[in-house]
């Protein structure tokens, strides 16, 4: 175990000599065997560690000994150890948060500030190869292309810190293994056996039974599905970003054959690309798609279709070497609008908009879901109330898209995207206390976007009346 981990932080450079690196160390086997393995490489890594541990104050007299107990382990190895903790009832309460939501919002925020008070360079996490099977699982389940099965990372982000896993490749037994030849005990939560929750049920019963009956090996098919995924989704990335710069246009047009009639265009490509480019096109036009949608565009762009029906009303059609994005054709356009409207929508439920020809839909999505649909995308369900206002947009709105560094008016966001201005009084928006959190088209609120570990999560999106 220890020579595989230390190849896997090497070749995903998970790590550099002389990181200042927090361990977060909750007490159970798979983060105190990350404490340990990291011990024992730390000489080769040429890595400083301390032990971070935050109490939830969720499990009473539990929690208080999970804390003894990694302070203790942290003791041991002399290592300097770093607890917070927190009232996650009260700030539940006072902030409508469901229990989940609030303990993981305070332990990231207190794992963020820690980096920032200890000028740390990562943080460690015990994410294991068992981990990354099951939410492969969850993802396949309820249907996910290769985005949503890369799944867990290697690395991720939390704000400037980098979250590295550098036990993904190992199974969890092979950790248990490990920790007992060290005769090293650690701490079981209980809550970890409660069914209720859609990853236990897979872990306890869905796992156990595919390998029972349908594959031993199926945590390693599972873990190698997410590697691949992940490694299509680098090149990908890296790819289409190289072909939208050449085929796609500001003027909501792509470029399907080259000017010199060379071999390298749309039309010339792939299934692959032509799907991958198709979907770029679209959703930095901020059209939110599905796959149905692209391969539709597809069909149109190869001229099997003269147009193709897109969410919110959008189409696309080909006009010779270009494939066109036509907005929708709206009731303001007619000129049958002249006043603003609004309507409530219900968590989960739908309105219909008259006024502008579409449908608006609230969906509910579990957490072990929700990691399938792009950054930015969801709303934190429990952060909202049950109900949001959608209304037209009005001139003075100001707004903050997700990955954005400040407020700006909805008017200049619209220039930027592009937007006509006759499409834009009938622009749909959602409040919740009077704050615009989803603007059509554009990344969710700032404040209220979903991120991995925020609990279940709310999608809002738009269809075409007709």
């Amino acid at each position: 175990m220890r020579e595989n981990v230390l190849h896997y932080i090497r070749e995903r450079r998970l790590l550099r000599a002389g990181d200042r690196v927090g361990v977060a160390v909750s007490g159970g086997a798979d983060s105190v065997a990350l404490l340990r393995v990291l011990l024992e490489l730390r000489a080769e890594l040429g890595v400083v560690l301390f032990v971070a541990h935050f109490n939830h104050q969720l499990r009473e007299n539990d929690s208080d000994a999970d804390e003894q107990f990694v302070a203790a382990l942290a003791r041991q190895h002399g290592l300097l150890f770093f607890a917070g903790r927190a009232d996650v009832r009260q700030h539940a309460s006072a902030n409508k948060l469901s229990l989940e939501h609030a303990a993981r919002e305070l332990r990231y925020r207190w794992l963020h500030d820690l980096a920032v008070e200890e000028k740390l360079d990562a943080i460690a996490t015990g994410h294991t190869s068992d981990d990354q099977a099951e939410t492969v699982l969850m993802k396949f389940l309820r249907g996910a292309g290769t985005r949503g099965l890369a799944s867990i990372r290697p690395i991720m982000m939390l704000e400037n810190y980098p979250v590295v896993r550098p036990l993904l490749e190992t199974p969890r037994a092979e950790i248990e293994q490990y920790l007992q030849s060290l005769h090293q005990p650690w701490r079981e939560d209980h809550t970890n056996s409660d069914t209720k929750l859609t990853r236990n049920r897979i872990r306890h019963e869905l796992l156990p039974l595919l390998e029972r009956d349908y594959n031993p090996n199926i945590r390693n098919v599972l873990s190698e599905t997410a590697e691949i995924a992940l490694s299509e989704e680098e090149y990908w990335r890296d790819h289409t970003s190289t072909l939208a710069s050449r085929w796609h246009q500001k003027e909501r047009r792509m470029r399907l054959q080259e000017y010199d009639g060379s071999a390298h265009g749309f039309l010339s490509s792939g299934i692959a690309v032509q799907r991958r480019t198709l979907r770029h096109f679209l959703e930095w036009h901020g059209i939110t798609v599905e796959f149905r949608h692209v391969e539709a565009a597809r069909l149109c762009a190869l001229g099997d279709s003269s147009t193709a029906s897109l969410p919110g009303g959008w189409q696309a059609r080909r006009n010779g070497d270009w494939l066109e994005l036509l907005a929708p054709t709206s009731a303001f356009e007619k000129g049958e609008v002249s006043h603003r409207w609004e309507y409530l929508l219900h968590i989960p439920g739908k309105c219909d908009i008259r006024e502008a020809g579409i449908t608006i839909e609230a969906t509910i999505l579990p957490a072990d879901f929700a990691l399938t649909e792009a950054p930015g995308s969801l709303l934190t369900w429990t952060r909202l109330g049950p109900k949001l206002i959608i209304r037209n947009w009005q001139p003075g709105d100001r707004f903050r898209p997700a990955h954005t560094a400040s407020e700006q008016k909805l008017k200049r966001l619209f220039s930027e995207r592009h937007i006509p201005a006759e499409q834009r009084p009938l622009w749909p928006v959602a409040l919740f206390n009077r704050q615009i959190v989803w603007v059509r088209g554009f990344p969710v609120a700032h404040d209220f976007a979903w991120l991995p570990d925020s609990g279940e999560a709310l999608k809002i999106e738009v269809f075409d009346v007709s």
